[in-house]
């Protein structure tokens, strides 16, 4: 049987303010208590499951959680900055109704062009998967044959996805990704890629 590595890709737990779409960006977002309580579910569901290692984004909203679930695992989480969401820029923290009104040229330049609008001091969708996709890669190379845990946030792990399927960029918001979902990713040694379980 070909080697492989497992990847169970999970968005962080709910955080405050969830309610109302925005932009978090590199804004270190606390979690809400909802969001403390599905990590300690979610850690049940993993403890079984032989996994070895676990990287984490280094925003509190992933890292916290990594803790808790790696202390069910009896793991020390590496934080990684480069596991990061989106770095939005100036829309950093305002919500979507905001933007539509302060910013309406460029909302509609940003999804006339998803993959390549920049907006100001911040990354395109092209920047992100440039910055997240060879930590992926290292995470699997390093892991080879194992079952790797990695916490992340929802624009991340739509790239790393859509990656795994050799969808294009375009397809971003085709994939959801609810709070705390869990996502397995199959890598095997001949450079075949599965997707296992979307959104779960």
């Amino acid at each position: 049987m070909t080697p492989k590595t497992s990847v169970y890709l999970i968005r962080h737990g709910e955080v405050d303010g969830a309610g109302i779409p925005r932009y978090n960006g590199h804004a270190d977002v606390p979690l809400s208590d909802c969001g403390i309580d599905q990590y300690h579910k979610i850690k049940d569901r993993l403890a079984n499951r032989g996994i070895s290692a676990c990287y984490t984004s280094d925003l509190s909203r992933c890292a916290v959680g990594a803790e808790i679930i790696s202390s069910r695992l009896s793991l020390t989480p590496v934080r990684e900055r480069n596991l990061r969401e989106l770095d939005i820029g100036i829309w950093e923290g305002k919500t979507w109704a905001e933007l539509q009104s302060e910013y309406p040229l460029e909302w509609k330049a940003r999804l006339a062009d998803i993959t390549n609008y920049r907006v100001p001091h911040g990354e395109s969708l092209r920047d992100l998967s440039d910055r997240i996709m060879p930590v992926i890669k290292g995470i699997v190379s390093r892991h080879q044959d194992e079952k790797v845990l990695v916490v992340a946030h929802g624009g991340t792990n739509r790239v790393i996805l859509l990656d795994a399927v050799n969808a294009p960029l375009t397809s971003l918001f085709n994939i959801e990704q609810d709070y705390c979902c869990l996502n397995i990713i199959d890598y095997y040694a001949d450079g075949k890629t599965v997707v296992k379980l979307l959104n779960g």
